[in-house]
């Protein structure tokens, strides 16, 4: 989940530097440090733990160079540290790693290759930096080679992006990868190497992609690409159309409430992005096929991704009449279920970077099953290498807590399942008019938004003091329940759960106390009478209630009233005042909204 940026062939490789890895940063926050070199015999190698405004504040003016490296840590291997931060060297000082990923095997190759040797972090990493030199001291061999024989070494489960770098071969940057995501920056006289597009994209917007084992020799005026036997590989370059300023804060203290107030603007670029002058949606009709073929729908995901496959399998069994579960992607990957004779399957990830969801598409291709990614991220590793991708158009997501992609990942499938259940010529798809509801929920969302100060002072009033909390609800508000308390514990580290509520009298009841936080979700007609009755049972046992109740569905007493909309699209208006609570609950708190402990936003290592 480390964020990795270099360059070579520009004097302003420090800024470059620091640039990327500020965009970088939701990968990890740990540490953060950069090696440079001017190609005149001057080098640095600068570290800091903490955030990357540490490392800014240590760079003094002689800090500069034509090329270098840089590293955002969260730790796997070893405390966060300056010592444990990257980039690593070998002890003779020729040799600099930035490393994403996990090695799996790092203790074996230690013991076998390196005793003797004194290590100065506990990480991973270092192992790989000296092995590196020395295997260039003791067997004579030129960097290139080394790295070669590294790579062979390293177990075949094991996770890395690597991006190396020889003093004497300054303008030179040794890049590979196997799992873990890097692409080559193709700019104007110079080149880069970044975990994503975002981290290069105000040097450039043209990129290459790397292949999982593939050496990349990257220098200022060209890129060479080899297999690890040696045979060099050509690849044409694809352009990304970001805008940089997306990724700005703006006015907002926290990106985490600029994205939440982003919602309505998406929903209205998914209708624009996604629907015909006829109100009808139009999705690729080889997908559509694809999707009719099959006789299952398996979606994967992770986190919050997982928590939108379960809204959207309800609207595939609904709309489309075609079974569908949803599977966490980490347990999928090494507990297959047992499979149907044609599955296909829907892969949701933000980022489109998942280790966990990779690990089960690159076992989806194997077998030619075909597969779908909906990601925010154009060009990711997911989208390149399942069947179909379909976009998120959400904009670049910077909060560790996700929001408006969940919200986004819903409508998409919403829209999918519309386009698929009228494809097989399904009444409740053809009757369901989606355009319209998307419309509405965006007015509906902004409504919510503009109702800051009433959620805020919820908030202070229920969740600033207690340290436990639990949100409850039936059917799809259940679902919602799920991601509303994880939006609560990861920011504002209340122990929240989301429970069915007729579970509540199976044990989950002994767990009230007097004034426990319970937040009930109420959108529903068949369930809410017996939602609001068990809600009424913790009441009696002394806890603090609190309503997210549908308008039609609402009582005097209520605290927080949504728009109606149709049933199966409630979930992307009951979450949005859920998210607002926990931002405030975690700013009144002092908290940092945006970089919560022990978190980062792509998970990129298994």
């Amino acid at each position: 989940m480390c964020g990795i940026v270099g360059v070579t062939g520009n004097d302003r490789s420090v800024s470059i530097l620091i640039d990327g890895l500020k965009r970088l940063e939701y990968r990890g926050y740990d540490s953060a440090g950069i090696y440079v070199n001017d190609e005149k015999g001057h080098d640095y190698l600068v570290k800091r733990s903490g955030r990357i405004s540490n490392l800014e504040a240590a760079l003094t003016p002689e800090v500069k160079g034509l090329a270098g490296i840089g590293h955002t840590r969260w730790a796997t291997h070893g405390v966060p540290s300056e010592t444990n931060a990257h980039p690593h060297y070998s002890n003779d000082e020729r040799f600099y790693l930035v490393h994403n990923g996990v090695i799996e095997n790092y203790q074996q190759l230690k013991e076998e290759y390196l005793k003797g040797v004194e290590f100065k972090s506990q990480t991973d990493t270092e192992v790989i930096v000296q092995l590196v030199d020395k295997f260039v001291v003791d067997y004579k061999m030129d960097a290139k080679d080394a790295l070669l024989k590294v790579l062979r070494l390293i177990s075949p489960d094991s996770s890395y992006a690597f991006a190396l770098m020889d003093r004497e071969q300054p303008d030179t940057l040794f890049v590979a990868k196997n799992k873990s995501p890097l692409l080559v920056g193709l700019c104007q006289g110079y080149n880069m190497v970044g975990s994503d597009a975002m981290s290069m994209i105000d040097e450039t917007n043209e990129f290459m992609e790397i292949n999982d084992h593939e050496l990349v020799i990257v220098k200022p005026d060209n890129v060479t690409i080899e297999e690890f036997d040696g045979t060099e590989k050509k690849r044409d370059s694809f352009k990304v159309d970001m805008d940089p300023s997306a990724a700005d804060k703006g006015t907002y203290p926290f990106y985490m409430l600029k994205e939440i107030d982003e919602q309505p603007a998406v929903m209205r670029k998914l209708v624009q992005e996604y629907f015909d002058s006829d109100d009808q949606p139009h999705i690729s009709e080889k997908l559509l096929q694809a999707m009719a073929e099959s006789d299952h729908i398996y979606i994967i995901g992770a986190g919050t991704s997982y928590h939108a496959g379960l809204i959207g399998a309800r609207m595939f069994e609904k709309l489309c009449g075609v079974p569908t579960t949803v599977h966490i992607s980490s347990e999928f990957a090494y507990e297959q279920p047992l499979l149907s004779q044609n599955p296909f399957f829907l892969f949701l990830s933000q980022s489109g970077e998942t280790a966990d969801s990779r690990e089960v598409l690159v076992h989806v291709n194997e077998h030619n099953w075909p597969s779908l990614t909906i990601t925010n991220v154009d060009k990711s590793t997911l989208s390149r290498e399942a069947t179909f991708t379909l976009l998120l158009y959400a904009g670049p997501e910077i909060a560790v807590a996700s929001t408006k992609a969940y919200t986004a990942q819903i409508a998409v499938e919403a829209i999918l399942a519309k386009a698929l259940g009228e494809y097989l010529s399904r009444d409740a798809a053809q009757n369901f008019d989606l355009k319209h509801q998307l419309g509405t929920i965006a007015n509906g969302m902004q409504s919510i938004t503009d109702s800051k100060e009433d959620i805020e002072a919820l908030a202070s009033r229920y969740l600033s003091k207690p340290r436990n909390a639990f949100y409850i609800g039936r059917g799809i508000d259940w679902s919602v329940s799920l991601e509303a308390a994880l939006k609560l514990k990861e920011i504002s580290y209340v122990q929240a759960e989301g429970f069915a509520s007729g579970e509540l009298k199976h044990g989950t009841i002994a767990l009230i106390e007097n004034q426990t936080p319970v937040i009930a979700i109420i959108t529903q007609d068949r369930t809410a009478g017996l939602t609001r009755s068990n809600l009424e049972e913790t009441q009696s046992r002394g806890a603090a209630v609190l309503t997210i109740v549908s308008r039609h569905l609402a009582h005097e007493d209520d605290n927080i009233i949504i728009p109606d909309v149709d049933e199966l699209l409630t979930p992307l208006l009951s979450v949005v005042p859920a998210q607002l609570l926990a931002y405030y609950t975690s700013l009144g708190k002092g908290l940092d909204v945006d970089k919560p402990r022990n978190l980062a936003k792509s998970v990129t290592v298994q």
